[in-house]
């Protein structure tokens, strides 16, 4: 008890000489607007405090739109997840998972069209304007639009990079 008594009473003094909100100190006051701290007390900035900017483009939901660059360096078939047709049923819009640019661009899509199926395949590579590139290694859903010869009507959509 003997060392209890003082030590909770050290702890009590801290805690209430803490976030009191007045100083003693003569140096610069954290929220001075002029920086000079005038008569040593703590104020409080006249605006909120940030550390982050803000991002010139908000985030969008979904995955990124792309184009064929024409450019990757050893494309390679990429599968992916859907293939949606447009209202018309000319287009589709094909979704797949990759990594960042220019570690992962897309190089170019193929499409094989039949009377029964429209074989979509995406190609994929790292780009090659730039060399030496380090990127993260993070999952980015992506989308393009393909043009079709004729419309989509009853054909099956084929995902060519799964052959």
């Amino acid at each position: 008890m003997r060392i209890a008594t003082p030590l909770l009473t050290g702890a009590l003094l801290l805690t209430l000489s803490c976030g009191t909100g007045t100083g003693t100190g003569t140096g610069t006051a954290a929220g001075s607007p002029t920086g000079s701290g005038g008569s040593g007390t703590a104020t409080t900035p006249s605006q909120p405090v940030s550390h982050t900017v803000p991002p010139k483009v908000e985030p969008t939901l979904g995955p990124k739109p792309t184009k064929p660059t024409g450019d990757a360096d050893a494309p390679r078939k990429v599968r992916w997840l859907k293939a949606k047709p447009s209202k018309d049923r000319r287009h589709l819009r094909v979704t797949w998972w990759s990594g960042v640019e220019p570690c992962h661009v897309l190089d170019r899509v193929t499409v094989k069209e039949t009377s029964k199926k429209v074989t979509v395949t995406l190609w994929e590579g790292p780009s090659s304007k730039v060399k030496n590139a380090v990127c993260i290694e993070i999952a980015i859903q992506k989308v393009t639009t393909v043009k079709l010869k004729k419309p989509l009507a009853g054909r099956k959509v084929v995902d060519g990079a799964k052959r």
